[in-house]
């Protein structure tokens, strides 16, 4: 397929290359001029609130990666309703019944799906032509496409009424479970519990540098109830947003009794995608830097940046980029194995696989990077964050060893 094609059909690809392109653009200026821009995206004049990059870049990727979850889920439940009704069935056409005063007249032979005027030309205006568009949208809810009680009750008889379909296909077809909708209304869930998870991370592994706010253990933040919730000191920690953000779908799926694994095979797809674009933030706040190095890609930090034993080198490893990089690789490679060999993976596998990806790029990072709270296993002092990698590595291939010594399910 050619690129343009590929665009086309998946519009997302734009945008990403277009990120691509600003990323480097931005690292290139960098680079040659030394300039990091303002922290600051701009400031909320009644509040006097500044709004940071941060923030701003972490909702873009969560956006972005939502994105392509939610059409993800669209392709999927578009195929299982290939796979379910017959194309002579789903290309009928929705066509205009004739008014009751026609009654008497002789019976004409319809080509298609026939509906009153009013709801053939409400469905016409959501892009609903035929049988099978209007299967899709009504396993997926019936209140969501605009109707009301009386014109769901007249679609939903006449689809009852219609001899070539199964009743499984309205009471509970196999695609309602892909309904894109379900990424948009359950991300406040998953963020909101997200950022708890993180911050919560973060409270019970405070770096070494927050010393310098009067934290040296979780015991200080409690002490000081306030600081717990300001997000301004010290931030979030990605593995108790991976795990609050997994709690928030697993609730919501619960709500909408629908199975949630399947969902975290793409969401981690997203995630990993919405992680490539998050990481810049720390380029604008300037931290997540490594070592020193005098490399020509190194990242240079301003002064009032510096942790105080660096505070006369300028020039660091910039371990948000090697991060933000391996976040994109695991990205591809996914979304890769996914479009390839996703009718042979069971469900879990990719999830698994998202999550190795980042424990093996996290314990990585922590070759290079500065500031990592540590405790000692063995006697030999390890890095927080490593100790957390290797646990999940050992899980996810213990987990998926188990699963593939179990029959496959139909």
């Amino acid at each position: 397929m050619r690129i343009v094609d590929r665009l086309r059909a998946a519009p997302y690809w734009g945008v990403i290359i277009l990120l691509w392109a600003l990323g480097v653009g931005l690292y290139i200026y960098h680079l040659i001029s030394g300039v990091t821009p303002d922290r600051v995206l701009f400031t909320l004049p009644l509040l006097e609130l500044d709004v940071y990059w941060y923030g701003f870049l972490i909702m873009g990727g969560i956006a972005l990666g939502s994105w392509v979850v939610s059409a993800l889920a669209q392709e999927k439940a578009e195929a299982l309703l290939h796979a379910h009704v017959p194309a002579a069935i789903r290309e009928q056409p929705l066509v205009i019944a004739p008014p009751p005063s026609a009654a008497d007249a002789p019976p004409q032979e319809t080509a298609g799906f026939e509906l009153p005027a009013e709801i053939h030309r409400h469905l016409a205006r959501q892009g609903i032509h035929n049988l099978g568009q209007l299967l899709l949208h009504w396993g997926f809810n019936p209140r969501a496409m605009g109707l009301n009680q009386a014109g769901r009750a007249e679609v939903g008889s006449r689809l009852a009424q219609h001899s070539q379909l199964q009743p499984a296909w309205l009471d509970d077809p196999p695609w309602r479970q892909w309904n894109p909708e379900h990424v948009w209304n359950g991300i406040l869930w998953c963020t909101v519990l997200a950022i708890v998870g993180a911050r919560l991370y973060h409270v019970l592994t405070p770096s070494p540098s927050m010393a310098a706010l009067g934290i040296n253990s979780p015991a200080d933040y409690w002490r000081n109830p306030m600081q717990l919730l300001n997000l301004r000191n010290g931030g979030l920690g990605i593995f108790g947003g991976l795990i609050g953000g997994a709690a928030g779908l697993f609730i919501y799926a619960r709500r909408q009794r629908m199975r949630a694994l399947p969902w975290t095979d793409l969401a981690g797809i997203g995630v990993a995608l919405g992680q490539w674009v998050g990481r810049w933030g720390n380029f604008f706040n300037q931290e997540l830097y490594g070592r020193p190095t005098n490399a020509p890609w190194a990242v240079s930090i301003d002064p009032i940046y510096r942790l105080p034993a660096y505070a006369d080198v300028a020039r660091f490893h910039p371990a948000f980029l090697y991060e933000s990089l391996w976040n994109f690789l695991a990205f591809a490679s996914l979304y890769f194995l996914y479009r390839r060999w996703g009718q042979r993976l069971r469900v879990g596998d990719l999830t698994a696989l998202y999550l190795v990806f980042y424990a093996v790029g996290r314990i990585l990072l922590e070759f290079v990077r500065l500031d990592s709270r540590t405790l000692s296993v063995g006697g030999v002092a390890l890095p927080v964050a490593t100790a957390v990698s290797l646990g999940i590595v050992l899980l996810m291939v213990l987990w998926r060893v188990w699963v593939r010594r179990l029959p496959a399910a139909a």
